[in-house]
């Protein structure tokens, strides 16, 4: 099973724009070099570097050395998780009420 502690870092390791620009440039770039991406996304090399290092470590990138350079892929599978819970997050069925027994809705919870 799947901890809170783990889809939380899933979710942390997506909350900022260039990490989201860095995995769609991967999407369309498959295997794809560090100096593509700092290209493509338009940041300094040292803040591309910093995000690929956050990506990699949350498991959602791969990189492997290539000579001088690194060639970076999605690991689709690591989103698996935490897509799993997203999904799993629907509402009640039509009429069901969400407040535990015997609370009013003006009580706190």
């Amino acid at each position: 099973m799947v901890t809170d502690d783990t889809l939380a870092e899933l979710a942390k390791s997506l909350a900022h724009p260039a990490r989201l620009r860095i995995l769609r440039v991967l999407l369309a770039t498959p295997g794809c070099i560090g100096g593509e991406i700092v290209e493509a996304v338009g940041l300094a090399q040292s803040t591309v570097s910093e995000h690929l290092r956050i990506l990699k470590a949350a498991g959602l990138i791969t990189g492997e050395i290539d000579g001088p350079r690194i060639c970076y892929a999605l690991s689709p599978a690591a989103l698996a998780p935490l897509g799993a819970f997203i999904d799993s997050l629907t509402p009640p069925p039509e009429g069901a009420c969400c407040l535990p027994a015997g609370k009013d809705k003006h009580e706190p919870l």
